[in-house]
């Protein structure tokens, strides 16, 4: 069988495990062409399946050389995208469109050359390969007619690994991304100090955002820590009463999901998130069910969630529990299946192959 060619930028780590996962269904074979990434950690050296680093020029000729048995592309990168494309086309490959938009950038690049392109690529491909539902029903309304869910996942194993890291505050509030307005720190810090939250008990750590030595605060503080590893980052996870995930909607970004929502899940900690987080939207934090949803932006309606999870320990372990439950379908087996799915409806009977 021929394997299937992805062309993506980078591989963080948090994708290895879903990538080994559908290799084990079908061969694959990366092509890495680097450049930005907007994922909190770097890209890794081997992503432990087949891959060759690539120019974004040298795409097209790869993808029509008729060595592949279907072609996926991810929406990063300036010419990656349009070059396998017309690489697929041109060789009579299939071609899966991976994407986790489920909403355009609304900056002048993006409206002068990347939304004509999208509208063509969306009606266009063999299949779309959604990161979820939210992501699945917006690319049908634009004309997407073969659509898969590969659901977002984390290396459930790692993250739901018991821990007892040391209490240091009575209640404990985290946050992890990187120090951008689309992160939605700012709008949590005004959130925490408007919470009423007794300040001598508490604490809120910002992992990715400033610097700090990696260590859960005493009550009353709020600490600044860079990225962090991920054992780092699970120890405060597990510590932690709240995740917050403030996301805002910008001209530039719309939270496609944000995996931190699945990594506190998986330790039984309730998430806070806005509506803008792909997670909410794509079904896996419920409010409620699992954590609490606010208005994105709402400092007031933020402050009041976390007061209600700091003085309810009830709703915390409800909430926690149903998490921790909710989030095991999500794996990278499940991921796969999805996109092996979508890779099945493309094969040599597809009509754009006849």
């Amino acid at each position: 069988m021929k394997p299937v060619l992805v062309v993506t930028n980078h591989v963080p780590p948090e994708r290895v495990g879903a990538f080994a996962a559908l290799h084990r269904r079908v061969p694959l074979e990366l092509a890495l062409f680097g450049g930005r990434s907007i994922h909190a950690t770097e890209g890794v050296t081997d992503p432990g399946v087949p891959h060759r680093h690539v120019r974004q020029r040298e795409i097209a000729a790869l993808a029509a050389s008729r060595r592949y048995s279907a072609v996926v592309c991810g929406t990063a990168g300036r010419v990656a995208l349009p070059a396998a494309f017309a690489g697929a086309r041109a060789g009579r490959t299939p071609f899966l469109l991976w994407t986790a938009l489920w909403a355009h950038p609304r900056t002048p690049a993006h409206l002068v050359a990347g939304a004509p392109l999208m509208a063509t690529l969306y009606r266009a491909a063999d299949a779309v390969v959604a990161y979820g539902p939210h992501v699945a029903a917006f690319a049908r309304a634009r004309g997407a007619r073969n659509v898969h869910l590969a659901p977002q996942a984390v290396d459930n194993a790692f993250w739901s690994t018991p821990l007892s890291p040391e209490r240091r505050s009575s209640f404990l509030g985290v946050f992890l991304g990187r120090p951008s307005r689309a992160k939605g720190a700012t709008v949590l810090l005004d959130a925490w100090r408007q919470s009423g939250i007794d300040a001598s008990a508490a604490a809120l750590v910002l992992v990715g955002a400033g610097t700090g030595p990696p260590r859960i605060p005493t009550g009353g503080a709020v600490a600044f820590v860079g990225p962090q590893p991920p054992d780092q980052v699970r120890n405060f996870l597990a510590a932690a009463d709240v995740c917050v995930i403030p996301s805002l909607r910008t001209r530039g970004f719309r939270e496609p999901w944000g995996l931190v929502a699945n990594e506190a899940m998986n330790q039984s900690t309730p998430v806070i998130a806005s509506e803008e987080v792909g997670a909410v939207a794509g079904g896996l934090v419920r409010h409620e069910r699992n954590g609490l949803v606010v208005p994105a932006g709402d400092v007031p309606a933020l402050a009041g969630a976390l007061r209600r999870l700091h003085d309810d320990a009830g709703l915390r372990a409800a909430l926690g529990t149903n998490a921790r439950r909710d989030v095991a379908a999500y794996t990278f087996e499940a991921w796969a299946a999805g996109f092996q799915g979508a890779l099945a409806s493309v094969g040599p009977t597809a009509s754009s192959l006849r």
